[in-house]
Parts: C-alpha cells; sequence; structure tokens
C-alpha cells in the first residue's frame, strides 16, 4: 500500500473511532463500505483496511453475510478485558517508578486537573487514558503499552456513554490523586494497590450496568 492509501486509511480509521467512542455510532450499527468510501470519496480498498484496523482495536466486527458493524461487549468481556489491565499496567507502573521524573509526575497532575475542568465526556475519556499513559511511559514497554491502550479504547465508549450516569468521575479523579500522591512519595506498592483497585471498582460497575441496562447486540 503506498502512503497515499495509508495516509487515507489512517483518516478514515480515526474518523470512525472517534464516531463510536463519541457514542454516535452504537454496538450493531453496520458500516457499509461503499458508503463510507462515497462519503470520503475514496475507493473501497483504504476504507476495508480501515476497518480491519479497528477490528484489531476491538471496535468492529464482521459478520457473516452481513459485512462489517461496530462491535459490543458483553459483561463476560468486560471482565477480560480488565483482567487483563489490570496485569499489563500492574507491570508498566513498577518498570516506569524507578524512572518516573518529577516532569512526568507534573505532567499527570496537571491532566487530573484538566480532567476537572473538562465538560465534554469524549474528552474526558482520553485524558482519562493520558493520565495513566504518563505514569506508565517511562516503563519504556511500546509494546505493552500499546497492548493496554487497546483495551482501554475497548471499553472507553461505554465508561463514556454509560459511566457518566453513575458519578464515577468524582470517585474516579479521587483514586487518581492517591496514585498520583503514591507515586510522588515513592511508594510503590501503595500506587499499584490504588491503581488495580481503581481499575477492579470500574470493571465491577460497568459489569454490573451491563448486566443491569445493555442488552445490545450485533
Amino acid at each position: 500500500m503506498n502512503a497515499t492509501a495509508v495516509n487515507k486509511t489512517e483518516m478514515i480509521v480515526a474518523s470512525i473511532r472517534e464516531e463510536i467512542l463519541r457514542g454516535d455510532k452504537r454496538a450493531g450499527d453496520p458500516l457499509r463500505q461503499d458508503e463510507i468510501a462515497a462519503q470520503f470519496e475514496i475507493s473501497k480498498i483504504p476504507v476495508r483496511e480501515a476497518l480491519f484496523q479497528l477490528k484489531s482495536e476491538g471496535l468492529v466486527t464482521f459478520v457473516q453475510n452481513k459485512g462489517a458493524a461496530v462491535s459490543s461487549l458483553s459483561a463476560k468481556e468486560v471482565d477480560e478485558i480488565y483482567t487483563m489491565r489490570i496485569a499489563l499496567e500492574s507491570v508498566a507502573l513498577e518498570r516506569a517508578f524507578p524512572n518516573l521524573t518529577i516532569a512526568n509526575l507534573n505532567h499527570a497532575e496537571a491532566l487530573i486537573h484538566q480532567i476537572n475542568q473538562e465538560k465534554n465526556i469524549t474528552e474526558w475519556g482520553r485524558l482519562n487514558w493520558a493520565f495513566h499513559a504518563t505514569l506508565y511511559a517511562p516503563a519504556n514497554l511500546p509494546r505493552l503499552i500499546e497492548m493496554v491502550e487497546t483495551l482501554h479504547t475497548n471499553v472507553a465508549r461505554y465508561l463514556i456513554i454509560y459511566l457518566s450516569e453513575l458519578n464515577f468521575q468524582e470517585q474516579s479523579q479521587e483514586e487518581h490523586w492517591q496514585i498520583l500522591n503514591a507515586c510522588r512519595i515513592g511508594n510503590l506498592q501503595e500506587a499499584k494497590r490504588i491503581m488495580e483497585a481503581h481499575l477492579r471498582g470500574a470493571s465491577q460497575k460497568l459489569i454490573t450496568f451491563f448486566e443491569n441496562n445493555i442488552q445490545e447486540k450485533v
């Protein structure tokens, strides 16, 4: 694939991903290649590549005889995603800890303040990941961090669309402060404990909400 085609594919990936995370496209919504190609005035080839990339991120699924659609998650899948996140993010934080600088910690604190001030729920999801990624970056484990980001993206749309109704942000922010403060005083075990509880709590709340409210199926 040449550079132009790659750029077109990336443009489509970014556009569709944003629509899914914003809630404009919901689980089960069809993603018709001909319509997307017409929208962007391009051939179907970069569209197909974009949909396969989004499939690798867990945002798109291909249904036999129906084509591509926005994927859905079950409570069981949410549990699995958070189980993986807890394991991987514990490693990331532990490996990053000796390399955390004042600049890293100050940037993480600035992101907490940004989240408090942000009114756009979609942007809150991005900033939430940026906070965690800032603390993990010094681990120098790019593949692991990329995998964690993919897992985060898988559930971010549901956190954005649904968890805002559960007053989750205030508790999440308090836990962000606790993680940051543990990092500042050099207490790795406390930082890991709070981070794991933070993710486990998010998982439990989202699973409960799925079981009680979400019946979407592709």
